[in-house]
């Protein structure tokens, strides 16, 4: 039996007015967020498409479908939290993460260390365990261009 898997993950979301900006579970300042049915936070929902991702077992919408309105305005923590149950009860461990966000603004490397501190929280790691890089697009794009945030992760799972 295969002791260890890798994910990926990726995921985007408009900018728009009159939303809060979350990623990696932390509020930053910013005069626009992200569109979505959950509180759009691009960098934890690439975790989790990528935790599961490893797993074979689908990715976030069909956990949390943006058609149920009981996700709408879902903090993706806890979602995050769900995910990594799921994980745990097949035995499985999260060994590490690696992520990228792509984002022209605002500046992200003031938060990235409670990024990671916010993350390896729910996921019961040390925040060496995460990897989170913030980059720009180079002005092309819909993320160059300021309509949109993205982000992409990998992950390593381990059998316990």
């Amino acid at each position: 039996m295969t002791k260890i898997r890798i994910g990926n993950g990726y995921d985007i979301h408009q900018l728009v007015s009159d939303r809060v900006l979350i990623l990696g579970g932390i509020q930053i300042p910013h005069e626009l967020g992200l569109l979505g049915h959950s509180d759009a936070d691009v960098l934890t929902h690439a975790i989790m498409d990528a935790m599961l991702g490893a797993l074979s077992l689908g990715d976030i919408g069909h956990y949390f479908p943006p058609s149920d309105p009981k996700w709408a305005g879902a903090d993706s923590l806890v979602l995050l939290n769900q995910v990594h149950q799921l994980i745990r009860d097949r035995g499985w461990q999260v060994g590490n993460i690696d992520s990228v966000v792509v984002a022209e603004r605002p500046k992200l490397k003031p938060h990235i260390h409670n990024m990671r501190d916010k993350l390896a929280a729910i996921l019961e790691l040390e925040s060496n365990q995460i990897g989170i890089k913030a980059t720009t697009n180079e002005k092309l794009g819909p993320v160059g261009r300021e309509e949109g945030i993205c982000a992409y992760a990998v992950v390593l799972l381990l059998k316990e």
